[in-house]
């Protein structure tokens, strides 16, 4: 580190150094992106087998998923009924 302190640079070692940092950033971005890429495809994936779990579950249990769906249903209509009249 010290002698790059004692002598100037070159044009060819600050365009070599300069080519050595632009791949590792290039490295760093397509790292990322596979990353995010993989992550995404898992929560795809994750997304449709709890899709698949539910939809077993309903057919499994359809009174029960009836009055889960007709619950919330009561809890979402009560909430936003409340929030209209405290408006007012």
């Amino acid at each position: 580190m010290a002698e790059l302190l004692e002598k100037p640079a070159t044009v060819d070692e600050v365009l070599r150094e300069m080519s050595r940092i632009k791949s590792v950033v290039t490295e760093a971005v397509e790292d990322g992106v596979q990353s995010a890429l993989k992550a995404a495809k898992q929560g795809r994936e994750f997304a449709e087998d709890k899709v698949h779990d539910a939809r077993y579950a309903i057919k499994k249990n359809p009174l029960q998923a009836a009055g889960i769906v007709f619950a919330v249903g009561i809890v979402i209509g009560s909430l936003v009924t409340l929030m209209c009249a405290q408006r007012d």
